[in-house]
């Protein structure tokens, strides 16, 4: 029987950041350097396929330092903690690796900086997020406030207009937070924003790529864990683009082959957490059922790359 014909249109940049594969990094050399079990504070990077690969080598992943022992390390994931939770491992005498994207600890300085100039930061994140939730805690509560929307942004209780600055999570959407970012200057003309534009390259990069590819498409996939805000954003950004039908896909298995009926073209990312394995892995999924044409449409090339810290360099 003839397989139908299918176009994938195969985003790139895609998949992992320097930050994702730093952070990876470190726990690989951890467990080298110190042997299982090695402990993690919260998924290292938001995807199941990579914890799994972890846990399988011996990391132990928790949610808070209490569920450490004191006596084997403890990696610090790369979302980033308050620095309630170094201090505390301090206490405690533990071994511990900071595995912290840089450039999230880049928006940590500047709001420690802000703060050190007497103004009150305006944190646009999401809720929760353990991004929002490290950078919130590294200052003092009441000094960091979160806004979400534009509309939160009509809300905020500020101690004095005059003095603030505002810092975002690395991993939003580029138009959105360009909406918030106005709606705050407009509300408070004299907020300071960031020397460099908070949102890293690599969620700028991706999201630019599927800007690029999601009209192109009867549908995009994007490869990425239901709890990555990263992945996330880029369904978002490919269905503003114009294509259709916009999904999360975790794994090929995910994929819903009945909504897809019909298709001719079809485009593929996949979110900073996600290892190119699992892009492998749907193409194939694809090839099984059409007949396909795969067609890259590259934006940007990315060269950046992160040191591991000095204490795993000495080991190696």
């Amino acid at each position: 029987m003839t397989k139908p014909s299918l176009t994938l249109f195969l985003a790139a940049p895609r998949g992992f950041c320097a930050g994702v594969d730093r952070a990876i990094k470190i726990v690989e050399m951890a467990l080298e350097k110190w042997g299982a079990p090695v402990y993690v504070r919260h998924e290292i990077v938001h995807n199941k396929f990579v914890v799994d690969g972890l846990k399988a080598k011996g990391a132990v992943f928790v949610e808070e330092l209490e569920d450490c022992p004191d006596d084997r390390p403890v990696i610090f994931s790369a979302h980033g903690v308050p620095k309630s939770v170094p201090a505390a491992a301090e206490a405690r005498q533990m071994i511990f690796v900071d595995a912290t994207c840089p450039l999230v600890s880049k928006v940590h300085i500047e709001a420690q900086r802000h703060a050190e100039n007497g103004l009150q930061i305006i944190m646009i994140g999401h809720k929760g997020h353990p991004e929002t939730i490290g950078t919130m805690g590294q200052l003092p509560e009441g000094d960091v406030l979160l806004v979400e929307t534009t509309a939160d942004v009509a809300h905020v209780q500020v101690r004095n207009e005059d003095e603030l600055a505002y810092v975002t999570q690395t991993t939003l959407s580029v138009d959105d937070t360009k909406d918030i970012v106005a709606a705050l200057e407009k509300r408070f003309p004299k907020i300071v924003g960031p020397h460099k534009e908070d949102i890293c390259y690599a969620t700028t990069n991706r999201q630019e790529a599927v800007k690029q590819v999601a009209p192109k498409a009867d549908a995009l996939l994007v490869v990425g864990a239901p709890n990555s805000s990263n992945s996330r954003r880029l369904v978002e950004v490919g269905a503003k683009a114009g294509c259709t039908y916009a999904q999360l896909v975790p794994r090929a298995e995910n994929i819903d082959w009945r909504a897809l009926d019909g298709i001719r073209t079809v485009a593929i990312t996949a979110g900073a957490s996600a290892p190119e394995l699992l892009v492998n892995e749907v193409i194939d999924a694809f090839k099984e059922r059409y007949d396909v044409t795969v067609e890259v449409v590259e934006t940007a090339v990315e060269t950046v790359e992160f040191k591991v810290p000095r204490v795993l360099r000495a080991a190696s």
